[in-house]
């Protein structure tokens, strides 16, 4: 897919070719995924359910796919006119009338194709022994976590500790750390054999003594805390503490102690709960730890994906209704075969490969955190518990796709190729473990994760034919996690398509803006990572972050709430630097933005006793935090949208509560960011002292 075909939003051709007709179905089916993350009381898991299906007719095909040439020239505008707000809508979703109709148009022109799906069959290694899941296009096992090889038989031991010492006896210091049993297939410390509690987690703030501050506490990591494997109730214990004693009062318990392991509620873990997987295994198989292990005859990620020996009944309604090709020379004494089915389809076509699990499903199950990399948690009763994690829509999307009636077994009639790497569980559980070091990478997350893109790249080079007959442009992958976007692409995968939730198109700073360390990419060899900047607006997608909507606040409706009634012309609220307490101390800290805006209108005091120079009652400016935030965005006609160590959630939150965006940054794209150009427009940095004058006019 070329370049120009990328360029989404140009508006000189408005003539539909099937492919870009295509393309532009694609930005809408990914746009519309994350649609629910602004504009419904909570996400909805309608991709979990079953539809249900009839008998289809046989006769289209491919070559009926209009393709729009030959047809008479439309007034788009008469066909498909603005509204009041000069927007047209599109699939319920308001416009710029320039691209809401020329997506109406597009989509008129697509119909039902028929296309020829495979069922694959081709078996692994002795069944992959039981300790995996075989993928049945490759015929490769997918081993759980802790096993390898052809046929998962390699035991593969992942430490908790890093190698002892005379001065460390359980090694250097890490999240995994433990001074009990170390689950070695998953590097998670429990309490071990010889407690009442074998299976409970000990994590480090538990298993070692805690050197006390006045206001903070230390972990020893030299010192095993003894009282934590006590049976004395006086002394507060962990490991033999029974959960109703202690919740009765009957006996103490380490304060320090929790359940940080997925699987777990309760104060004490007593309470065995659902493991997040991908799609939860699709109703196809068991959740075992963050991977799917699942039932026979099917396979994948999720376990959504059938070979012929599933129930036509239970398959995915991306597969139904369809028609089954038997062919006339089978051997049914085979246990398994390839089984073609047709189904009609409409186009864009997404084939999402199948990687191996330590791109995505072993990242999940080794979670030293259960909140982190994911967008859901399960209770005590196994209901869903939305999480607020920034970067959850990175899973949704992977999840959506791999649900969506776009989806296709078909690479040879695939329109895009989705690479699902995980990214996200990658940095924020860098250097947790030890089979996830930092060591080799110079202490950079960065590094680490390009790493893991690199050798997904390869994969899918040496195992698929699909990347070189478009040099890689029809593939995507999601950069969506931390500061600055897909700044830390390795070079061979930079022709394809970037979907990111901040777009920094690196030509005012041609360097890392963040001021987090491991996460720069400066350091990085341009051998590894080219010279390509983090955003390229020709090619990659600007997606909007996950954000839990608060029910009470979104029954307020306060994006309706008239200029009239908002009493705060200017509203800002996060970390302004080191004038303030518990400030960000670097310099380079959101490129000095935030420092300079609280310096002129900054509204609660310095740590000196300071106000902003000027500084005016109805402007604003503070790191005080507040539990009134939305409130207070809804109380505001104009919200500061500036970097931190690269994107933040602000844009979202503005939106959400119908405050104009004030995005103070050079040349970064946003979120719908055609209309925020002309709409919001971007304000120079050295534009700061005037800014008030600005926004009164």
């Amino acid at each position: 897919m070329t370049r120009d075909i990328l360029n989404l939003f140009s508006m000189k051709n408005l003539r539909c070719s099937w492919y870009l007709a295509a393309t532009i179905a694609l930005v809408v089916a990914l746009v519309s995924i994350v649609h629910m993350v602004f504009f419904t009381l909570t996400p909805s898991y309608e991709y979990f359910k079953v539809v249900s299906y009839s008998t289809i007719s046989s006769n289209a095909s491919s070559a009926e796919l209009t393709n729009g040439f030959g047809k008479a020239a439309i007034d788009l505008k008469y066909e498909f006119p603005a509204d009041l707000h000069g927007a047209h809508p599109y699939k319920g979703t308001p416009w710029e009338a320039e691209i809401g109709r020329w997506l109406a148009n597009c989509d008129s022109l697509t119909k039902d194709v028929n296309i020829s799906e495979t069922l694959h069959g081709n078996d692994c290694k002795n069944e992959c022994s039981g300790l995996g899941v075989c993928n049945l296009e490759l015929g490769q096992c997918r081993c759980f976590q802790g096993y390898t090889g052809d046929g998962c038989t390699d035991i593969q031991e992942l430490e908790c500790n890093y190698p002892r010492s005379n001065n460390q006896p359980f090694g250097k210091w890490v999240a995994s750390m433990c001074s009990a049993n170390c689950d070695k297939t998953r590097a998670l410390c429990f309490c071990g054999e010889g407690t009442k509690y074998p299976h409970r987690p000990l994590p480090h703030t538990c298993g070692f003594i805690i050197n006390r501050s006045s206001e903070t506490f230390r972990v020893n990591s030299i010192r095993v805390d003894q009282d934590v494997f006590t049976t004395n109730g006086s002394i507060p214990g962990w490991c033999n503490v029974d959960p109703i004693e202690a919740y009765e009062g009957k006996v103490k318990f380490k304060e320090e102690c929790h359940c940080p392991y997925d699987g777990f509620m309760g104060r004490f873990c007593e309470v065995p709960v659902q493991y997040v997987c991908i799609n939860q295994c699709s109703r196809h198989g068991q959740c075992r730890g963050g991977f799917c292990q699942c039932d026979n005859g099917w396979y994948g990620a999720d376990c959504s994906t059938p070979s012929m020996i599933s129930s036509i009944g239970e398959w995915p309604s991306w597969l139904r209704p369809s028609r089954v090709d038997v062919p006339h020379n089978i051997d049914f004494s085979e246990k398994l075969f390839n089984l073609n089915v047709v189904v009609a389809k409409k186009r864009p076509l997404i084939y999402i490969y199948d990687l191996p699990p330590e791109f995505n499903s072993l990242l999940l199950e080794g979670r030293q955190y259960k909140g982190e990399c994911v967008n859901r948690i399960y209770d005590e009763n196994n209901a869903t518990i939305w999480t607020q994690y920034l970067y959850g829509a990175q899973l949704a999307i992977y999840e959506s796709l791999l649900a969506s009636p776009h989806r296709t077994l078909n690479g040879e009639e695939a329109d895009f190729f989705f690479v699902p790497v995980l990214d996200s569980c990658i940095i924020s559980g860098a250097g947790f473990s030890p089979h996830l070091s930092l060591q080799k990478h110079m202490g950079l997350r960065s590094s680490l994760a390009l790493e893991f893109y690199k050798n997904a790249y390869n994969h899918i080079v040496e195992q698929y034919p699909y990347w070189n007959r478009s040099s890689g442009r029809d593939h995507i992958w999601q950069f969506f996690s931390w500061d600055e976007g897909a700044c830390y692409a390795p070079k061979e995968i930079w022709n394809s398509m970037m979907l990111v939730h901040w777009g920094n198109t690196n030509t005012k700073h041609k360097h890392s803006t963040t001021a987090y360390w491991p996460d720069n990419w400066d350091k990085i060899s341009s051998n590894r990572r080219g010279i390509h900047p983090c955003f390229d607006p020709h090619k990659d997608l600007v997606l909007p972050a996950w954000k839990l909507h608060d029910a009470d606040v979104l029954k307020l409706k306060l994006w309706t709430r008239p200029r009239q009634k908002r009493k705060t012309l200017f509203y800002f609220n996060g970390n302004l630097g080191s004038a303030y307490l518990n400030g960000r101390p670097e310099p380079l800290y959101s490129m000095g933005i935030r420092q300079k805006l609280a310096e002129e209108f900054g509204s609660s005091p310095t740590k000196d006793g300071k106000l902003g120079k000027q500084q005016a009652e109805d402007v604003i400016v503070t790191s005080v935090s507040t539990d009134d935030y939305d409130l207070e965005l809804g109380n505001s006609v104009f919200c500061g949208v500036f970097p931190g160590d690269g994107w933040s959630g602000r844009m979202e939150d503005s939106v959400l509560q119908g405050c104009i965006p004030v995005i103070i940054q050079v040349l970064h794209y946003k979120l719908h960011n055609d209309p925020w150009r002309k709409q919001v427009g971007y304000n120079k940095k050295f534009g700061l002292p005037n800014q008030c004058v600005v926004n009164t006019n």
